[in-house]
């Protein structure tokens, strides 16, 4: 008996020990996977407006910004490419940049859509239906238009509406009522959102996945990869400061250091 009792104690030993070796192994490839994989860095902009909001970044601001990027290599693309480019579906570029912006404010079409179309570079804006014609926001014709001239349009939910403090019934509406009246109105489908203020959970990233959704973006500093949930995606916000385009350079150049060094996803 007590010979049994040995041999399934250290079987048992045996077994938690190549679980705990493979585990390590799965680990380790997960982790060179990420770090031979995609890095994409996804800026988050608000507003492009001579404002002294924090949110408004000044339009000779993004012109010097958005110049930078074409001139140091960086390629802009489109949700759908990022998405493809993780799921390994499409090559992307060496150096790829998603340009976002929150909240659908009518200076985006004013002062960032020509800057962006005279350097070719797409964009995405996550808009917020139920603002849509009220003043300082987009109307539908704007929206129509640069949806056809190369900005992605995607959902910022109907109402803005902090969804954490939400039962499931509302995020649902929200969620989807969104959704519908951005295709109904464009006639094209709308798969990503961004989360109103980039607060969520993991219960709020199921529903979004569960109503149909390919992804989502929060507002949480860092690179998209490998390592990323589709639906917690990082972003860099971009914001005015005392020196706008020094810290603009400093969060870039953070972001591929913190690449460059292997530092990982927590």
């Amino acid at each position: 008996m007590i010979k049994k009792i040995l041999l399934i104690f250290i079987l048992t030993l045996t077994t938690i020990f190549i679980g705990n070796e493979i585990d390590k192994k799965i680990s380790a490839q997960t982790v060179e996977e990420v770090a031979q994989g995609p890095k994409i860095l996804v800026l988050n902009y608000h507003q492009v407006a001579n404002s002294f909001n924090p949110l408004a970044i000044l339009p000779n601001d993004f012109s010097e910004q958005m110049s930078y990027l074409i001139n140091n290599g960086y390629i802009p693309i489109t949700p759908e490419e990022l998405d493809a480019g993780l799921a390994g579906e499409l090559e992307l570029p060496p150096k790829p940049v998603l340009i976002t912006f929150d909240d659908g404010y009518a200076d985006n079409y004013n002062n960032a859509y020509p800057i962006l179309r005279s350097l070719g570079i797409r964009a995405t804006i996550f808009v917020i239906p139920a603002f849509v014609g009220k003043k300082n926001y987009l109307t539908w014709e704007q929206i129509s238009e640069m949806s056809q001239n190369g900005i992605s349009i995607e959902s910022h939910t109907m109402n803005h509406y902090k969804l954490e403090e939400l039962p499931d019934d509302e995020i649902r509406s929200e969620l989807l009522n969104s959704k519908f009246a951005l295709e109904e109105h464009l006639g094209t489908a709308v798969n990503y959102l961004a989360y109103p203020t980039g607060t969520y959970n993991l219960h709020i990233a199921g529903i979004a996945a569960e109503v149909g959704y390919k992804g989502a973006y929060t507002i949480k500093y860092g690179g998209v990869d490998l390592g990323s949930n589709m639906y917690a995606l990082e972003r860099i916000p971009i914001f005015q400061t005392e020196n706008t385009m020094k810290d603009f350079y400093e969060r870039i150049q953070y972001r591929q250091s913190f690449e460059e060094f292997g530092w990982r996803k927590m």
